[in-house]
């Protein structure tokens, strides 16, 4: 949750997509975490559970962005690396049964673990997005409802090399051994691969001329739990999820790069 990391990233864009969204985080008192609460407020995002860290400084990222509009982040977590399962209680406090929790790796795993099964048993649930990329404790994955793996994070999860379409169901296959109840592998301009125990396919991607693709799968989260929210169905969740996705990727940023619903739509 830097102030412009993957958590933020996330519930900017499904507030941009007219979302109803709370965001829980740690900043640092800096100007960095100054500027990051206001920006959520400006969006509309209620942001009553971000901590201040008296100690470290606000998360910070640098991006390269090459040629091909594909990047290279280097991150400083700061207070992100600080955010414990103490500053999380009381917003647990006000989850409620059906409420959608998007959930990523810029915190404590021992965080993220406390968090998932906290939310899962009260009825929630839960999308994880396992990013950046690291190891999850085998006994966890039953408690995600969804996880929203790209294919260097499937990889590393799975040990099948993502490709393609059919690399993908393989993977998705494992995840779903191991407790998963939905699994949507993202896949760039190849769309997302979406695979659970009743439906199994490829949701396709506009054609787009990419620019920069920082935050093209915070955006696909943040649009995906919002659809979810409104109960569309799996295949147009995902659907609307890559348009809006495929969007971000047109436009240079991170915040910056997610869409308003009226163009996705």
């Amino acid at each position: 949750m830097t102030a412009g990391g993957k958590g933020a990233n996330q519930a900017v864009a499904a507030a941009k997509l007219g979302g109803a969204v709370t965001f829980a985080c740690k900043v640092g008192d800096d100007i960095f975490g100054g500027q990051a609460v206001q920006g959520f407020k400006d969006v509309g995002i209620n942001t009553n559970f971000i901590t201040t860290d008296p100690i470290n400084p606000s998360g910070v990222a640098l991006i390269l962005v090459d040629a091909k509009g594909e990047n290279s982040i280097a991150v400083a977590p700061g207070s992100n690396g600080n955010l414990l399962i103490a500053d999380l209680e009381e917003v647990i406090e006000q989850i409620k049964e059906g409420d959608i929790v998007l959930i990523q790796l810029e915190i404590p795993i021992q965080t993220v673990n406390y968090a998932i099964q906290k939310c899962q048993g009260k009825g929630a649930k839960v999308i994880l997005n396992p990013a950046p990329a690291c190891m999850l404790d085998e006994t966890i994955f039953q408690y995600i409802d969804t996880i929203t793996p790209n294919e260097t994070e499937a990889e590393l999860l799975t040990g099948v090399k993502v490709t393609d379409q059919e690399s993908a169901a393989k993977a998705a296959a494992i995840l779903i051994d191991k407790g998963v109840s939905n699994v949507i592998i993202t896949l760039g301009a190849k769309g997302a691969y979406h695979h659970n125990n009743l439906l199994q396919l490829l949701v396709p991607s506009p054609i787009v001329l990419a620019v920069d693709s920082t935050a093209a799968g915070d955006v696909f989260n943040g649009a995906l739990a919002l659809a979810l929210t409104e109960s569309m169905d799996e295949e147009t969740a995902v659907a609307f999820a890559c348009k809006a996705a495929a969007i971000s990727v047109t436009r240079m940023g991170a915040q910056a790069s997610a869409p308003m619903r009226n163009e996705v739509i």
